[in-house]
């Protein structure tokens, strides 16, 4: 069932206590999107260490006035324009939804002299709304061992969301169709993509399906730090 807890009435450090008890195998990703600092301090102080933003400039706002052992990870569809701002320090980018995005990436990469580890979002959804790579396009990419051009950067797995639904059934059929696939991919290329081992999949309404379902890493906002607050950038 859908998470219940209610976050106006906890606090963001208990809210967090609810997830201690996640695999040590899966990654909790706090999404601290729209937050202010202080939220995000409030989380950091209560042991989170992994947060993620959608949006550019607030992530390297956020990067310049909070603490630096804090991991951050681009978690929003990434317009290639604005790759050079989080390249010197992104921990890791979600979005990766198309072959331009990724040579993007690689290009500012190289420049900052690092290896920027990246997970291909992999469209799994009925929403036509939703971004990524689809079946067959991403497993030609890596057929064609095209993955070995990317010298700047780190394939680390792949990233879904499935379609906006109470439909449990049809969550855990969207996250076992992206789940095989990173299989599929493992298989086969598995021996040359050492660091291919995650699947990021799961938000706050699924995420417990989506670990059922083999998640590595959940990215869970509002049931840690309560709805969100949108302002216009």
């Amino acid at each position: 069932m859908y998470y219940t807890i209610n976050p106006k009435v906890m606090s963001i450090k208990s809210n967090l206590e609810e997830f201690k008890s996640l695999s040590e195998k899966v990654t909790l990703v706090a999404v601290s999107k729209t937050k202010p600092k202080e939220d995000i301090l409030e989380a950091y102080h209560a042991g989170q260490r992994v947060f993620g933003e959608n949006k550019v400039q607030e992530m390297a706002d956020k990067y310049d006035h909070l603490p630096k052992d804090i991991q951050w990870h681009m978690i929003g569809h990434l317009q290639r324009n604005k790759v050079k701002y989080i390249a010197p320090f992104v921990n890791l980018i979600h979005s990766i939804d198309s072959e331009r995005l990724l040579a993007e990436v690689n290009k500012q990469a190289l420049k900052n002299d690092r290896k920027i580890p990246v997970l291909l979002q992999v469209h799994i959804a009925e929403e036509e709304t939703k971004f990524g790579w689809d079946d067959t396009e991403l497993l030609n990419f890596f057929g064609a061992n095209l993955f070995e051009n990317y010298k700047g950067i780190t394939f680390s797995g792949v990233m879904g969301m499935a379609t906006f639904t109470e439909n449990e059934a049809h969550i855990k059929r969207e996250f076992g169709h992206l789940r095989s696939i990173f299989e599929t991919i493992n298989t086969r290329y598995g021996s040359l993509l050492p660091e291919f081992n995650q699947i990021s999949m799961g938000m706050s309404g699924d995420f417990k399906i989506a670990i059922e379902e083999g998640s590595t890493m959940i990215r869970v906002g509002s049931a840690i730090f309560g709805e969100r607050n949108y302002h216009k950038s």
